[in-house]
C-alpha cells in the first residue's frame, strides 16, 4: 500500500516552517495519543504515522530528499520501523523537555515501558531494496547502503565526555519514571529530567553532544530468495540502532519493490502477457513469438483464434516463496485489424467479403437471431 503525503499526515504546507511542523506533530500525537484512544488500533497506527512523518520533516536532509524524490528518495536513509514500535519508544526518539512535559508525561508516556534506566533493545530501521522480475524469479543478492545512529566511538555510547561517567538521576532514582499521587491512584510518567534514560549526563560528548550516537554508513549483503512479492520484508538481523546501555541492536528490514517489466506483468505466481496477431493469423492459425523472462518462446496459435484467448505456457511464471512450486505464463491475444492496405490486400478481402457468410459463426447467427427477436423484426 503506497504511503501518505508527510504534509497530509501533518496537516501543514509543504513551506512549513520548522516550528510549524513541530507543533502540528504535538497537536497529532495529543489527538491520536493510544491513552486518549484506548483499544483503538486505527488511532494507533495514525499516531505512528505521524511520527514517521515527523521524523523526515523534522530532519532538514530527510526533508530535502523527500521533497526531491518522495519517499524514494528517503532510501538508504536508516528510517525507523515505527510500525513495530511501542509508544514509549517513539516517545524517547523525538524526546525533549518541551514535548515530554507538554504531551507525554501529560499523558502518562511512561505508563507502559516498563523501567527504563536499564538495558533494552534497540530500534528497528527500514529501508527498500528494487527488484526486477527476473532477480525474483531466481533469486538474487544485492549490497544495501543505509544510515543508522551507531554508537559514539568518542564515549563508547554513554553520551558523556571522555573520562566522565553519567550519574543516577536524582529525580527518579535511576528508574526513568516518576510517580504523581498517592492512594489507589497514581499516574506513572517519564521522568522529566533525565527523560527516561535514569541517567544524567554533567560533561556531554563533545562529539555526539550527549546523545551517545552518531550518523554512521552501513553497508549489508542481503540474500533475496526466490518468488518475493511487491511489499514483502525481508529481515536482516541485528542491523538496528544500537540498544540503550549496551542492550541488543535492533533490526533492519528491507522492503522489497518490483521493477516494471515491459512484456509482463505479474499475477500471483503467474506471468501475464498480452501478444497482438493479425486477423489472418487468428484467423488461420500459426506460430508466434512471445516474450518471457528467458527471452522469447514459440506459441502455436490455433485456427479460428478469438479476440481476448487465453493461452497457457506451463512452467514458466515464478516460483511460489514458500513451496518453490513455479507458475505458469499466461499469454492473451489481441487481434490487430490492418489500417494501411495495398489495393491488392484490399482487392482480396472484397472478394473474401463477396464469399463471407454471416450466418457461418454460431455466435454470429445466435447475436442476430436474439437481436431480431428483441426488436420484433
Amino acid at each position: 500500500m503506497a504511503k501518505a503525503d508527510y504534509y497530509q499526515v501533518l496537516g501543514v504546507e509543504k513551506n512549513a516552517s520548522p516550528d510549524e511542523i513541530k507543533r502540528a506533530y504535538r497537536r497529532m500525537a495529543i489527538k491520536h495519543h493510544p491513552d486518549k484512544n484506548p483499544g483503538n488500533k486505527e488511532a494507533e497506527a495514525k499516531f505512528k504515522e505521524c511520527a514517521e512523518a515527523y521524523e523526515v520533516l523534522s530532519d532538514p536532509e530527510k526533508r530535502r530528499q523527500y521533497d526531491q524524490y518522495g519517499h524514494e528518495g528517503l532510501r538508504g536513509t536508516g528510517m525507523h520501523d515505527f510500525s513495530r514500535m511501542n509508544v514509549e519508544d517513539i516517545f524517547s526518539i523525538f524526546g525533549g523537555d518541551d514535548f515530554f512535559s507538554s504531551i507525554f508525561g501529560g499523558l502518562g508516556g511512561g505508563r507502559r515501558g516498563g523501567r527504563r534506566g536499564g538495558p533494552g533493545r534497540g530500534y528497528d530501521l527500514e529501508t527498500s531494496v528494487e527488484l526486477t522480475l527476473n532477480e525474483v524469479a531466481h533469486g538474487t543478492e544485492k549490497t544495501i547502503e543505509f544510515t543508522r545512529q551507531d554508537r559514539c566511538p568518542e564515549c563508547s555510547g554513554s553520551g558523556a565526555a571522555p573520562g566522565t561517567q553519567p550519574t543516577r538521576c536524582p529525580l527518579c532514582g535511576g528508574s526513568g519514571q516518576v510517580a504523581k499521587g498517592g492512594g489507589f491512584f497514581q499516574m506513572v510518567s517519564t521522568c522529566p529530567q533525565c527523560h527516561g534514560s535514569g541517567q544524567i549526563i554533567r560533561n556531554p560528548c563533545p562529539a555526539c553532544h550527549g546523545s551517545g550516537r552518531v550518523p554512521k554508513k552501513r553497508t549489508v549483503t542481503l540474500r533475496v530468495p526466490p518468488g518475493v512479492h511487491e511489499g514483502q520484508g525481508i529481515r536482516v538481523a541485528g542491523e538496528g540502532e544500537p540498544g540503550r546501555n549496551g542492550g541488543p541492536n535492533g533490526d533492519l528490514y528491507v522492503y522489497v519493490r518490483i521493477r516494471p517489466h515491459e512484456f509482463l506483468e505479474r499475477d500471483g505466481n503467474d506471468l501475464v502477457a498480452i501478444v497482438p496477431i493479425s486477423f489472418t493469423q487468428a484467423a488461420l492459425g500459426a506460430t508466434i513469438e512471445v516474450p518471457s523472462l528467458d527471452g522469447t518462446r514459440q506459441l502455436k496459435v490455433p485456427p479460428g483464434t478469438q479476440y481476448g484467448s487465453l493461452f497457457r505456457i506451463r512452467g514458466q511464471g515464478l516460483p511460489d516463496v514458500r513451496t518453490g512450486r513455479t507458475g505458469d505464463e499466461l499469454v492473451q491475444v489481441t487481434i490487430e485489424t490492418p489500417t494501411n492496405m495495398n489495393a491488392r490486400q484490399e482487392e482480396l478481402l472484397r472478394e473474401f467479403a463477396q464469399t463471407e457468410n454471416r450466418n457461418v459463426s454460431p455466435k454470429s447467427q445466435n447475436f442476430f437471431e436474439r437481436l431480431k427477436r428483441h426488436f420484433g423484426s
